[in-house]
This record gives C-alpha cells, structure tokens and sequence, in this order.
C-alpha cells in the first residue's frame, strides 16, 4: 500500500510539475546583500540579509482580554484540566489557560506559515507557566517574537506568544510504519 501511495504521489507531481501552475502566486523579495563600510573606507559585503516575519498581517485586531477573570471553556476542576496539571507539573490555573490556548493556537500558527512557507522547519508548544509557540525555521529569518490575541470565540482575547527560532530543528515526527513497530 505504501510503495502505491509513493508511487501515485510521485506521478501527481511529476504531472504537475510538467504541465505547471497557472495560477499567479506572490514570490517574496529575494535577500540582498547588503554594503557595510569598514573603518578604512573600503566597502564589504555581510551576508544575504534575513527574512523578517510581518507581524501585522499576523496580527488578529483583538484586544487582550483578562485572564484573572476570562471564561474558559473547561472548568478549573474538569478532568481534562486536571489531567493537564498533573502531566505538565503545573497548578490548575496555568492548566486550564494553556490547555485552551493550545487547542486555538492552530490560529496564529497558519497565519505565520502563510509567509514562511519552504522555510518552516517544525513547531512547538511549549507547556510551562507562560505558554508559547515555538516556530522553527531555516537559519535566513531573523528571529522574532510576537504576542498574538487570539480571535477565535473558544480562545477570544487570550494571549499567545509567538518565538521565532531560526536554528532548522526538524520535528520528530515518526511515520506510520515507525508507529506500528
């Protein structure tokens, strides 16, 4: 099955490939050098410069809501969030808010990719007292962060920082033969 699936992939993108796109796409600039000049006069070349992140067509246009006094969608006593704190050693609290951003964070995330695209290497959430995203990519973007608000009525007003690491970490993710091993 999975050499038929390979197979029938690879023909799709060889036709593809051969008969083109003729739909019209947006190519982003391409880096360009940039002169520094030295202390004697002489000019030199830095490297390509870095692509940058354009946080404000990320940007949600909601405004940060409380936390202290935010309705979640999952009490503070359900199982779910109790399972949470239990699994990420936290009080319910910071389990409750991360477990509801993490559900919605699927939000910012698509709209960074958007304007990544082939130098999206992987993500991660990470689970500690202030939850974040991390969005690795290929070592040409220059590292950022962002505070996103997310908009989506499950998660309205809740706060999402958002780190941009350029260092190429590729995620571990395993395929479905290595699952079934």
């Amino acid at each position: 099955m999975g050499m038929r699936l390979t197979s029938i992939l690879l023909m799709a993108t060889a036709g593809w490939a051969l008969v083109g796109c003729d739909q019209p796409t947006e190519v982003a600039e391409p880096a360009t050098e940039q002169a520094a000049v030295s202390s004697d006069g002489t000019a030199k070349t830095s490297a390509p410069a870095a692509y940058t992140i354009d946080w404000s067509s990320v940007a949600s246009g909601e405004k940060p809501a409380e936390r202290s006094s935010y309705e979640y969608p999952f009490a503070i006593d359900s199982q779910n969030v109790l399972d949470y704190a239990e699994y990420f050693d936290m009080d319910t609290a910071t389990a409750q808010h991360n477990l509801t951003v993490s559900m919605a964070s699927n939000e910012a995330l698509s709209k960074v990719l958007d304007q990544l695209s082939e130098r999206y290497t992987s993500h991660e959430i990470i689970d500690s007292e202030e939850i974040k995203l991390v969005i690795h990519t290929t070592p040409d973007v220059a590292a950022s962060r962002y505070d996103y608000v997310l908009a989506d009525d499950f998660a309205k007003g809740l706060v999402l920082p958002i780190v941009i690491q350029p260092d190429g970490k590729k995620g571990e993710v395993k395929t479905h033969e290595e699952i079934a091993e």
